[in-house]
């Protein structure tokens, strides 16, 4: 699938992920023409039409790609070899940072693409979101040892918590036009040393 996509050369694939992050992270899915995307990428509307069948195939194309993206930096930066799951953020937070750096409008895309109510794709965004916030948790979750944290914890709504309270300060960021990078990580450097002060178990004196 998108083999005419593929067969470009990189720096005219990136160009096309950009602009195609740039206009649907400013605008619902309804309200993002195919030709500002074409404009954003340096091509013509017919050219993007004949890598991508439809805006739809786009948008989601677009949504799996960034999945790939985050999961592939994350999986360089050595985020799933780490048996410490607060070392594991550390390191998840300094892999998304490096995404985020390359593709700027990328996070903004995903998450309004998260909330998008429009019924052409909204079950399609769901299927790929689920998709990969499982492989997600399982990827976190699967050698955590309940012998590091506070007794009787329950490490999987321990996980969706800080989960949760990620998505959500991101997008108040994105709402307020203030996803600013290295901003992200002080602060997410915070939350994590927070996070691990009330989680981990104390070590006895």
């Amino acid at each position: 699938m998108n083999e005419k996509y593929f067969s470009l050369p990189e720096e005219r694939q990136k160009a096309i992920l950009r602009a195609g992050y740039r206009v649907f992270a400013k605008n619902s899915y309804k309200h993002s023409p195919m030709q500002e995307v074409a404009d954003e990428a340096g091509i013509s509307k017919s050219l993007l039409f004949h890598y991508f069948r439809n805006k739809k195939e786009l948008y989601l194309f677009l949504l799996d790609a960034g999945a790939k993206l985050t999961i592939e930096h994350l999986t360089s930066y050595g985020c799933y070899e780490q048996e410490d799951l607060f070392e594991a953020m550390y390191v998840g937070m300094r892999a998304k940072a490096d995404v985020m750096r390359r593709y700027p409008n990328m996070t903004a895309f995903v998450l309004k693409a998260y909330y998008e109510q429009d019924e052409e794709v909204r079950g399609e965004v769901q299927k790929v979101i689920a998709k990969y916030v499982d492989f997600r948790a399982n990827a976190y979750l699967v050698n955590l040892s309940p012998e590091q944290f506070v007794p009787g914890l329950d490490l999987k709504m321990m996980y969706l918590e800080m989960l949760w309270a990620s998505e959500g300060y991101l997008w108040e960021k994105v709402q307020w036009g203030r996803l600013d990078v290295d901003a992200l990580e002080k602060d997410f450097v915070r939350m994590i040393d927070f996070w691990k002060s009330i989680y981990l178990r104390k070590e006895k004196s």
